[in-house]
């Protein structure tokens, strides 16, 4: 039986007096592209920040391809790639000094380090502005730079945490389309969205989180049942009539 990417079990944080997460459980698999959904508030993002070990777990374990983050989070860094709405590439250097930086935080150096990060620019058609600032770039030329530096280390466990939130239609495409290229490269991708119509589309299985605990699980038809779309059986679940 193959490993489990990420295996949540019995998950709980709390951030000052807020109770964030309430025993979460849940396992995502190499190869499928798995939907973490839910309001906000519900605890998506402190979730993944979990799993990428910015957080330590209150209770509860959290394990990438059997690491433990508590006891080996360098192990767990090294197979991770995140990104996020949030881009925050560095303004001031160019794309591809951005890259490079991130390849040499993620022990990269010498030719791998300079071979990684042309690869990812040729991958991601980068080139044609790699050599700019990124303050000069546009939205979806900076998410392009972030989705290279999260797998300049090529990562087994991709996390996207509202990619496609600040991007126009063409970018946010090309973020759907990496994602699925990446599944079929046999990684695991985490996408938390709340755009239901491209986790319906997307997504091979779900976890819904609301106010910090688990309402559904399972494959996208399992969760969606007999209703017309997955909105449906969302706003069903957290209790939007």
């Amino acid at each position: 039986m193959t490993e489990p990417a990420v295996s949540v079990e019995r998950l709980e944080k709390t951030l000052g007096k807020n109770k964030v997460l309430r025993g979460i459980s849940f396992q995502a698999q190499p190869g499928e592209i798995f939907g973490l959904l839910g309001p906000n508030g519900a605890g998506k993002t402190t979730t993944l920040r979990l799993i990428s070990t910015l957080l330590s777990p209150d209770a509860g374990t959290v394990k990438v391809l059997g690491f433990d983050t508590r006891t080996a989070p360098e192990e767990v860094r090294r197979r991770v790639g995140v990104v996020t709405a949030d881009i925050g590439v560095y303004p001031r250097l160019s794309a591809r000094e951005n890259i490079a930086y991130f390849a040499q935080l993620s022990g990269l150096d010498g030719r791998k380090l300079k071979a990684r990060v042309e690869a990812v620019i040729e991958r991601l058609d980068i080139d044609s502005f790699a050599g700019q600032r990124a303050e000069s770039l546009s939205s979806g030329q900076k998410q392009k730079v972030a989705i290279a530096r999260a797998i300049v280390h090529d990562p087994p466990l991709l996390m996207f945490d509202e990619p496609t939130s600040n991007l126009d239609v063409l970018a946010s495409r090309e973020v759907r389309e990496f994602m699925v290229e990446s599944k079929g490269r046999g990684k695991c991708v985490i996408f938390s969205t709340h755009v239901l119509h491209d986790a319906e589309r997307l997504c091979d299985r779900i976890t819904i989180l609301h106010q910090g605990e688990v309402v559904a699980s399972g494959s996208t038809a399992e969760v969606r049942g007999i209703r017309p779309e997955l909105e449906d059986a969302f706003l069903e679940l957290v209790g939007v009539q």
